[in-house]
């Protein structure tokens, strides 16, 4: 099951998420839940990169299946957008596959 934690500051903003583990749907090269969720991943952190001005930090630990993304202090509106827009979309595909990815929000 892939893990994601969305973290959120004190005011709702979302500073950043956690993917971890494989989703389970399918073996690896066909598992479309695994593969929809790091098209969404990718493509947040690619859009707030290549689209907005804010600086973030992250990792990828492809041996672990762990990546992480957080945004740095000053980020703007573009930004909690996108990364708005990935909550929806990541929560969209949990609701169709619950058995194979989970979501949990954390205040940092």
């Amino acid at each position: 099951m892939t893990k994601i934690t969305v973290y959120k500051n004190k005011t709702g903003d979302i500073t950043g998420f956690r993917c971890e583990d494989h989703a389970g749907f399918a073996r690896a090269g066909r598992d479309i839940v695994c593969a929809a969720i790091s098209a969404l991943v990718f493509n947040t952190i690619n859009s707030i990169e290549q689209l907005t001005e804010d600086d973030f930090s992250g990792t990828q630990d492809e041996k672990n299946a762990v990546i992480t993304f957080s945004l740095e202090p000053g980020y703007g509106r573009e930004s909690q957008l996108l990364l708005n827009s990935f909550v929806l979309g990541i929560t969209n595909i949990r609701n169709e596959n619950k058995k194979y990815i989970s979501i949990t929000f954390e205040e940092v």
